[in-house]
Order: C-alpha cells, then structure tokens, then sequence
C-alpha cells in the first residue's frame, strides 16, 4: 500500500506544480530510491493523457565516469540528452539520494570540467524552461530517505514529519494554500520591483547591489517543491561590499563552512572558508561567470526552521537570503552566464536587515512591507 502522503504530494505536483496535460511529453527523473514517487506520478500522468517516461540515475556510474573516465572524454555530452531538452514538455527532478557523499572523493576539477561539458544543455533547457509561456514546464521536489535524514541529524520518521509539513501537506488544501502563498509573494515581488538598490547587512556582511529593470520572481510551488522564495538577477556590475554565508554549504558531495566572499564592481576578488576553500577556489575559476552573482533571493517560506543540508529546503529557510554564485535565471533579465549555479544562505533572523532604496524592507527575519 502506497504512503498517502506520498500519494498526496504526487497530486499536487502532477495538478498543481506541473498542470500535467493531454499530450505532454513529461520527463521524471531520480535515482531508483524515489520509484514510490515515480510510480505515483507516473499512474497519474497516464490518467491526465500524457506521456510519461523515466530516466533512473545511478549515481555510482557517474562517480565512475568523473573518476576514470580519460581526459578528453570528461568533456564529451550524450547526444541523447540534447535531443531529449529539445523534445520534453515537462520536466520533474525527485532528488532522493541513498548517499550524500557519492562524489566527495572525486577531484573538484574533474566534476567541474564535467560541469562545464554539460553547459550547452542546461543552457538550452533554461532557454526553454523560462518565461511567461515556458516551453518546458519543470519542477525539482525531493523523498525523504535515510540518507537525507542522516544529513539533516534525523531520524527518517521525523524528517519525514519535517519534509511534509514544509510542503503543507499537512493542511487540509495544499494546493489552496499553495495559491495564498503565490498571492502574499506576488505583493512582495511587485513592491521590489518598484525599487533599485538593495542593501544586505547582517554579521560580517554588507553587501549591496542595484536590480533597475531586473524582474523579481515569486518562487510559489511551480518549480521547486516546497518552495517559498522571491528572487531577482542583480546588474551584473554592481555588486560591492562582502558577504559571510551562515550555513555550510554543499556542491558534488563535498561540504564548504563558512564561506566568505569579497566583491568589487560586481567580480569577486577575495574569498576564504573555514572549510572546502580549495573546492572553493575551483568552482570560482570554472570560467569567467563563476565570479558573479547570478541571483538574490529572500526566503519566505516558514514553514522550514532548520537547517538541514538540503539547498531545495535552506534557500527557503523564512528569514534569510541567499546569493548564487554563476549563471543568472532568464526570467529575470539577468546576463550572466556560467556552468555554475551555487547558492548560499544568509542568515538574517539575528540582527540582519535588507533595504531597498535606503527603505528597511526585512528585519530580524521578518518583512515590513
């Protein structure tokens, strides 16, 4: 017998997060840990008129390939995988990892160059992912395992409870509360936009950047689930001043713990972390956007307390903000391009404040608008 909540949280994807179709061609992915999600998601697609297919990952292979694999096919991209981004019409990424640390023996610059590779792809994919009327309709979503439990330092039973009730799943109408949290964000991301300069204090960091003609995103359950977050592209060179991430953070199975960055005119020129600098330092020189910031985002949803290891649930964390190093999100207007995409959390429930325009916006964590 299927876990209802399992079956729960596919309805939800499959009717809200996607609007699954007659006729889409609809990709779920996801190691073999996630088939319970699979097969419910599946069931339901086949009911709506779509046509489901599967691609099951086994992340041993890729741990293979990065580790063994001769030089020059590090850079070498599956024509199967272009032809797939061309064709899909949704998209669903079920992370579900059986273990954390499947890359953390892998040299960091042999994952980065395998990055690299893959940057026509992911480029193409966010091409088509992106936009009022996207051509891909996508979401990333996640299924509690003990893996994930373990990172978060629960047992499975409580991140189970963890995981579930910072979807709202827990309440009565997910998919209506869903519709109200898209509704206080959208107020929130209309005020923004209304402004230019954005300034960011809290412990060892101020920083601060201009979004002029910048689009901001209310993040609302469509494309990460849960989700809760409202997000912008900063103008590229304007970012100056210094920022300390408060949480470690996590990138191919390898940790890096309280990273520091430094930035003048928009490029970061000085960097340090108690931990992981040396991944550090190959991810910033992976290429020439890798030293920017891509995206500013605020967390909203709080529903999500802790920290716990998971960047789909800390850049949600209600009360802090993050600033992805690399390629910026179309959608916002944002230019930069990069195969990295890394965000970093801020934590400003302590002391931390955001303004905009010399107007304090968020304070201690909480919103003033």
């Amino acid at each position: 017998m299927a876990d209802l909540r399992i079956e729960k949280l596919a309805q939800v994807l499959v009717d809200y997060s996607l609007q699954i179709r007659e006729g889409d061609l609809f990709r779920i992915r996801g190691e073999i840990t996630a088939e319970p999600l699979i097969r419910e998601v599946y069931r339901l697609a086949v009911r709506r008129g779509a046509f489901p297919f599967v691609d099951i990952s086994q992340p041993t292979l890729g741990e293979i390939f990065a580790k063994e694999a001769p030089e020059a096919s590090l850079d070498w991209v599956s024509p199967i995988d272009r032809f797939k981004v061309e064709q899909m019409t949704a998209d669903l990424v079920i992370i579900a990892d059986a273990n954390t640390q499947q890359y953390a023996g892998v040299d960091p610059a042999r994952l980065a160059r395998v990055q690299k590779a893959r940057r026509p792809i992911s480029q193409r994919w966010m091409e088509r992912s992106s936009g009022e009327d996207p051509e891909i309709r996508w979401c990333a979503t996640l299924l509690p395992t003990n893996a994930l439990a373990q990172d978060a330092r629960m047992s499975l039973a409580d991140y189970e409870r963890f995981v579930y009730h910072a979807m709202l799943l827990d309440t009565p109408d997910p998919v209506q509360e869903w519709r109200s949290v898209s509704e206080r964000q959208k107020r929130w991301a209309e005020r923004l936009g209304q402004h230019d300069e954005i300034r960011v204090v809290a412990e060892d960091t101020d920083i601060r950047f201009r979004t002029k003609d910048r689009h901001w995103v209310s993040a609302d359950g469509l494309r990460n689930f849960p989700d809760g977050e409202v997000f912008t592209g900063p103008l590229e060179e304007s970012v100056n001043g210094h920022i300390r991430y408060t949480f470690p953070t996590v990138f191919g199975g390898r940790e890096a713990e309280d990273v520091r960055l430094w930035f003048e005119n928009g490029v970061v020129v000085r960097w340090e972390a108690q931990r992981g600098r040396e991944m550090l330092s190959e991810l910033l020189d992976m290429d020439d956007g890798a030293r920017r910031l891509g995206e500013f985002a605020i967390g909203t949803n709080y529903s999500v307390p802790t920290f716990t290891k998971n960047i789909l649930f800390d850049e949600k964390i209600g009360g802090t903000c993050h600033l992805a190093l690399g390629s910026s999100i179309p959608e916002t207007g944002g230019v930069n391009e990069s195969a990295l995409h890394w965000d970093m959390v801020c934590d400003l429930r302590d002391g931390g404040s955001i303004t905009a325009d010399g107007e304090t916006i968020h304070e201690n964590g909480q919103w003033k608008i």
